[in-house]
């Protein structure tokens, strides 16, 4: 790796520290910064099920033959479980200062010890209504298989003795039943002020009315969860077919390696000695003292009892004005292309265009790309009604989108009972690409209308993600969206585009030719520059590409919200900023100076060794003069971000960029340009 280059896993640390500032922002709605609190927990822990898992695996695949990358992955892990560390200090930080702010408000988060008498009465009606009946203790000496214990749960390791004096005591588990029901439980309110207990501290009330049939008077309960091992090891069984080969790994996912072991770091050693061996815990898997309670995440849906300016106000999703006013959507396509900006522009416009499509008897075709859904889902219904009108209907739903394979395969197999054709997924291979093409019949001739798009056709996530969606009739782009199409139907034969830029073929090197481009212009005394707006950035050609271009005098202006292995330091031509606000930064966008003539991108694809290799993307150039002056309007009030922007510093410390500008919020900019832009 170049001495100029940030370890990747180091960096997304640093981005998901990002996510803590917002939970620590006084500036922030606190029931908003209750949630990047379970942001940043929830993401923390996919970071170990799969990139920490991962480098697990390759430590011990090295481990003999290669032992110097074996220790380096050691160390990374053990930098990684460091940081770590101080991210939960500083959650519990944060989370003290939360609750004196709710406590101001008069919202009281509060644990059994903290009950008075009628709250008590509540919750044991509430426990023996409820909870009771989702609760199976085990004895933890009776523990059959240490795989029973799921991944991501969290469990009450409880001490249980006759009396409190006596020496003799037996263990038992008891996983907290949050898929059944919610982590908070509101009580009763009293004299204006509200009450909220979690469902750890109801049950650990509760415990005498589990065990003290057997006897036991005195109980403890401390809490503790096992992250697992979240990659899919599929099967090479040939009798199976690659549905059945995925569900049987989902299943095993439950059950995958440890990595990680948090506890209550108040936990007795004979009790944690006990889980640990139990479970089969090793030295080498990550164990991590922690506090009284476990996954933050759940902090994601902390129930907000209504009080005004508490969160972010919801916004009313925008109109598009070039949408002609009681025509069909294909009508207004037809004069020219438009983009939506999502979360700002409504989503509703894809799902009409799906309906419309559905009914109009003109239509002989649809097809899409599908990656993750909403549940339910409108578009599935769209395509479901397309089918009740005699639409062909042909759908990539990729199996192999993580932690969303089991929703992805039920849908699949509801179209494909309902008369749609299903392309397979190609193991080990994602099309992560995001497409729609409708077939019409005008004036006795095809003609084709095309989505494409940086984001998912997800009604749910559109509400939250920042993206954008192509939609045209530009044969140029249409015909060529089609050819993706016929590459997933003919096995993925090499296909040449013209306009499109399709991973796995070419996308790393038509990059590289903008950049050596904009590096020749450069060098003749031209203007260059390009703007690049990616998710993550990770891939070391590119990234060394860039570093060239800007010591060759191109100025570079990048938004990276997540991994960047750059970072704004390494030249003075290369600026790196992050943007971490109310929506998630999701759209990826390339503009290049080219001389000029400024050539404008959208892409499903990041900056990534998986995306550029491993992985059906699409990147499409825009070729609208009112689009790309939209886009490049838009950008540059991102770069103009003095408020929820960051500088990327090799110090990767999220730097706060001072200046004594007027304040600008981007994502709140962004929306007041594009509804007076619309409304005119």
């Amino acid at each position: 790796m170049s001495k100029h280059l940030i370890n990747r896993e180091i960096s997304w640390l640093s981005f998901n520290n990002r996510v803590l500032q917002e939970a620590a922002c006084n500036d922030v709605p606190l029931y908003e910064r209750i949630k990047f609190l379970g942001i940043f927990s929830n993401n923390l822990d996919e970071f170990y099920r799969v990139r920490v898992a991962s480098m697990r695996r390759l430590a011990e695949v090295d481990a003999k033959d290669f032992p110097q990358k074996a220790k380096f992955y050691e160390n990374l892990v053990n930098n990684i479980n460091q940081i770590t560390a101080e991210g939960h200090e500083k959650v519990s930080k944060i989370l003290s200062g939360i609750q004196e702010e709710l406590e101001r408000q008069n919202i009281f988060l509060i644990s059994e010890k903290e009950l008075d008498q009628e709250q008590g009465k509540f919750v044991k009606y509430f426990f023996n209504e409820q909870v009771r009946s989702n609760l199976f203790p085990i004895i933890l000496k009776n523990l059959s298989r240490p795989s029973l214990l799921k991944d991501n749960s969290i469990y009450l390791g409880v001490i249980l003795k006759k009396s409190p004096n006596s020496l003799k005591a037996s263990y038992a588990v008891i996983e907290i039943p949050v898929k059944e029901l919610d982590r908070f439980i509101v009580l009763p309110p009293r004299n204006g002020k509200q009450f909220i207990i979690r469902l750890d501290d109801i049950i650990r009330y509760c415990l005498s009315d589990i065990f003290g049939v057997f006897g036991y008077k005195d109980y403890q309960a401390y809490t503790f969860k096992l992250t697992r091992d979240a990659e899919l090891d599929i099967d090479t069984d040939i009798s199976k077919s690659f549905v059945e080969l995925i569900s049987d790994s989902i299943k095993a996912r439950e059950k995958g390696n440890p990595v990680r072991f948090i506890y209550d770091r108040e936990m007795p050693e004979n009790l944690l000695n006990a889980i640990i061996k139990t479970l089969k815990i090793k030295k080498r898997d990550t164990i991590i003292q922690g506090g009284r309670y476990h996954n933050t995440k759940d902090f994601m849906n902390f129930p907000n009892i209504a009080r005004e300016g508490l969160s972010y106000e919801k916004i009313t999703p925008l109109s598009n004005k070039y949408f002609l006013q009681g025509r069909k959507i294909t009508s207004s396509l037809r004069q020219s292309d438009i983009m939506l900006h999502f979360p700002y522009q409504s989503f509703q416009y894809i799902l009409d265009f799906l309906r419309e499509a559905s009914i109009d008897p003109k239509v002989r075709s649809i097809k899409i790309t599908l990656y993750r859904l909403a549940n339910p889902s409108k578009v599935i219904n769209a395509l479901m009604n397309a089918l009740a009108n005699g639409k062909r209907v042909t759908v990539f739903l990729e199996f192999q989108a993580r932690f969303d394979e089991s929703n992805n395969i039920y849908w699949s197999t509801k179209l494909q009972e309902a008369g749609a054709r299903i392309i397979k997924t190609i193991p080990g291979f994602k099309v992560h690409c995001k497409m729609i093409l409708i077939k019409r019949i005008e004036n006795n001739q095809e003609r084709l209308y095309a989505n494409i798009g940086t984001g998912n056709f997800n009604e749910a996530t559109s509400r939250i993600y920042a993206d954008d969606i192509l939609m045209t009739a530009d044969p140029r782009i249409t015909n060529e969206v089609a050819k993706v199409f016929d590459l997933f139907e003919s096995s993925y034969k090499t296909v040449r585009f013209q306009h499109l830029i399709v991973s796995p073929f070419k996308t790393r090197n038509f990059f590289l030719g903008l950049l050596n481009q904009e590096i020749r212009n450069a060098k003749a005394g031209k203007e260059a520059w390009a703007i690049i707006k990616l998710n993550s950035l990770a891939d070391e050609t590119l990234a060394k590409k860039l570093i060239q271009t800007a010591e060759k005098g191109v100025k570079l202006n990048l938004i990276v919200r997540g991994i960047c292995i750059l970072h704004s330091e390494i030249h003075p031509n290369l600026k790196i900023i992050s943007i971490v606000d109310k929506f998630l930064e999701h759209s990826r966008l390339m503009i290049f100076c080219n001389g000029g003539n400024h050539k404008y991108f959208i892409s499903s694809a990041d900056w990534m060794l998986r995306n550029l290799d491993k992985r059906i993307e699409v990147t499409t150039p825009i070729y609208d003069q009112k689009i790309q002056q939209e886009i490049m309007d838009m950008i540059k009030i991102q770069l103009a971000d003095n408020t929820k922007a960051r500088i990327v510093t090799n110090s990767l410390n999220c730097k706060t960029i001072d200046n004594n500008n007027e304040k600008i919020r981007a994502q709140f900019t962004i929306y007041d340009y594009l509804k007076e832009k619309h409304s005119k």
